[in-house]
């Protein structure tokens, strides 16, 4: 299962961790861990080694509300694709640039699917907090002029539902 996924998995440390040394650190510490585990099922094995990676990314970067982001101006900008949730394209250097906290929430919640709930019990804060956090970072995204969404309908359907 890992092997057919190490890039899913790369991209989602570089996501949550801002810059590729950090990632590569996340990267490795998670897949450590997730060899040394027994008894995880295939079939959970892949939600499993993204919420490991997560972990390991805040106890890392310890993002908070309010507090100053350490991320590093990417060097090159590509696109990142998740066709497991649908059509949502954007520009990684968009996501890069965003606060530690602002960054976290964005992918925990919108490209993973992760639930306000889930999203505030992991990153130890509130549900008004990921809300508008996730508020700021699909603002910042828009201003950037590089949507999160490469369809317009899909942006109006997600504002309407969470922000």
């Amino acid at each position: 299962m890992f092997a057919e996924k190490l890039d899913d998995l790369y991209q989602l440390c570089l996501l949550v961790t801002g810059d590729h040394e950090r990632a590569e650190k996340c990267f490795v510490t998670g897949l450590e861990h997730c060899f040394k585990a027994n008894g995880i099922f295939r079939d959970w094995a892949r939600s499993w080694a993204k919420r490991v990676i997560i972990q390991i990314a805040i106890r890392e970067l310890q993002p908070h509300p309010g507090v100053a982001s350490s991320f590093s101006i990417p060097v090159a900008t590509h696109m990142c694709n998740f066709p497991r949730e649908g059509e949502k394209h954007f520009e990684l250097a968009a996501v890069l640039v965003l606060a530690d906290f602002e960054r976290f929430v964005f992918v925990m919640s919108v490209l993973e699917g992760y639930s306000d709930h889930d999203c505030a019990l992991l990153l130890g804060c509130t549900r008004r907090q990921i809300k508008a956090a996730r508020s700021l970072a699909v603002v910042q995204l828009m201003e950037s002029r590089l949507t999160p969404f490469s369809k317009g309908a899909h942006f109006q359907e997600f504002e309407e539902v969470n922000l």
